[in-house]
């Protein structure tokens, strides 16, 4: 299940997008709540429903984003639009607009039915209702409605990550990382945090005795090395950047790189690149998760990384809405190898809306270890390219 706080608007602008949706038949208008003598009129239209919410946000001017809009999704066709209202409606109760009018939306254009939800920030007190640590809050109102354990998620998070096979610690918080969780290293143990708080921990002896039993696959390093071969000189290995998204549309700082060849390598083979770097700098190495054979390899180990990305004359940027759905593969790490957060989107790029959500960046501790080169990486593709100089070559 994902939720996602969408972006802020000073004009209620998601009614007329969902409605908009709605009469092209791409969406369903499934409940009306909360607007008084509104909902007795026999035709209602969009502008009618943001004159109400435009006279709430007016009792209190401070408030500057009086829109409060919302969606939460389920997996594929896992939850029906008559689950999702019931769901909806209960989120939004613990999320302290119960009380509020809204309008609940389903969508239906996309593979992952979902829904979207409309209200105001303001009451009909003139008081604004409580957006502390709204983001962390939406997902453990979420995890409590659908009866999901935190403390064993991360203990399954932990079991799973145990079973590849990977020769350093920081292999191993690498692949706990993609999963989403921040972590905290103590003497003897590793602590797990996500939606903001801590959701459990793993001994240091669990951890040294799978390294211990780490066996070098030099078969699949040979593999790995012949696939890098063919496809690089035939496949774009330019990089990319992924920047986090800000509010008003601004860029804020890298948080991760990709190639087309990284993708393609990814779609094909199963295979997920993690480049290394700290702040704006180029990356200067990079790891390779193998999922499809559970193993973790130092990306120098089968093509150094300016030979990996050689023929690229330009770094380009792009912003961290982005699409990977198109590269879904048998290999592809499933569910729960990736982050449960919007960071790693379901949704098809036509979904420009769905840029501002809960980033478990916020919560991860970043790792730089040079020697085993671990650090966030690029999720997926989307194709908004401003061409940057490359300066750096390592």
């Amino acid at each position: 299940m994902i939720v996602k706080i969408l972006r802020k608007s000073k004009t209620f602008r998601a009614v007329r997008y969902n409605t908009d949706k709605v009469e092209k038949n791409n969406g369903e208008l499934l409940k009306v709540s909360g607007f008084g003598a509104l909902e007795g009129l026999s035709e209602i239209k969009a502008q009618d429903y943001i004159n109400y919410f435009c006279s709430l946000a007016a009792r209190n001017r401070r408030v500057v984003y009086p829109q409060f809009h919302a969606m939460i999704s389920a997996k594929g066709r896992s939850l029906g639009k008559e689950e999702l209202v019931s769901l909806a409606e209960n989120w939004l109760k613990g999320m302290g607009y119960g009380k509020q009018p809204y309008l609940l939306i389903f969508h239906k254009d996309t593979r992952n039915n979902h829904i979207h939800i409309v209200s105001s920030r303001v009451d009909r007190e003139g008081e604004k209702i409580s957006d502390s640590f709204e983001k962390i809050r939406a997902y453990r109102v979420l995890n409590k409605l659908i009866g999901k354990d935190e403390k064993q998620a991360a203990e399954k998070a932990i079991q799973k990550s145990l079973k590849y096979n990977f020769s350093t610690r920081a292999h191993f918080m690498m692949l706990l990382k993609r999963q989403g969780y921040g972590l905290k290293v103590l003497d003897n143990c590793m602590e797990l945090f996500k939606f903001g708080g801590k959701v459990g921990d793993v001994n240091s002896t669990r951890i040294d005795e799978s390294i211990a039993r780490f066996s070098a696959d030099e078969e699949r390093k040979s593999q790995l090395k012949q696939i890098f071969k063919k496809y690089r000189p035939i496949t774009d290995s330019a990089l990319q950047t992924i920047r986090k998204n800000l509010s008003g549309g601004d860029k804020g700082k890298v948080i991760g790189y990709f190639s087309t060849l990284s993708e393609k390598l990814s779609s094909s083979f199963g295979l997920e690149f993690v480049f290394h770097f700290k702040g704006d700098k180029f990356p200067y190495g990079y790891s390779i998760l193998d999922h499809s054979r559970k193993q973790v390899f130092k990306g120098g180990d089968i093509m150094v990384l300016n030979q990996f990305i050689e023929a690229s004359p330009v770094v380009q940027e792009q912003t961290e809405d982005f699409n990977k759905s198109s590269y879904d593969n048998k290999f592809s790490p499933g569910e729960g190898m990736l982050p449960e957060n919007p960071t790693d989107p379901i949704f098809s790029p036509e979904h420009g809306e769905m840029n501002e959500g809960i980033s478990i960046s916020d919560f991860v501790l970043d790792i730089d270890i040079s020697d085993d080169i671990d650090d966030e990486q690029i999720l997926g593709r989307n194709r908004r390219r401003q061409k940057k100089a490359r300066t750096n070559t390592r």
